[in-house]
């Protein structure tokens, strides 16, 4: 695959129009790249992803993994609502260091019905992974 179907701006505003539950008290994540088989999501630093002890939550590195292999995935095969996640898999390798996260994900295989993909979660700034993610989405037919 040479070049995604929907463009980084298309894949924000259909995540937008669609999943504005996701931005609902205050924007804190960030859509930053989309290429083939790819894409680049960012998390802010907030303290609502935070659990005791100051680090972000696994819920939190968990739903920005999840959003960015779907923005991975639409973004390639274009504006389908209805894939879901049919499986997710974490290995929390780290804490994560104060400030954002930037997730990178790597879609390993586009199917007709399954799309599978991994995400590397890292503190913005640092090259160590604190959170490797494997995940697979249902396609529906008729996309």
């Amino acid at each position: 695959m040479s070049e995604t179907v929907m463009s980084l701006e298309e894949t924000v505003a259909f995540l937008e129009r669609e999943f504005p539950q996701m931005n609902a008290d205050g924007r804190h994540y960030h859509l930053e790249a989309v290429g083939p088989l790819r894409a680049r999501m960012r998390l802010d630093h907030h303290e609502r992803h935070l659990r005791p002890g100051g680090t972000v939550s696994g819920p939190s590195m968990m739903a920005l993994a999840d959003y960015a292999l779907y923005a991975a995935i639409l973004s390639n095969i274009g504006p389908v609502a209805l894939a879901v996640t049919t499986n997710l898999s974490f290995n929390f390798l780290r804490r994560p260091g104060q400030g954002g996260l930037i997730a990178e994900c790597r879609l390993l295989k586009i199917g007709r019905r399954l799309a599978v993909g991994d995400v590397a979660i890292r503190t913005k700034g640092s090259d160590d992974i604190v959170c490797h993610a494997t995940g697979t989405y249902s396609i529906p037919p008729g996309r």
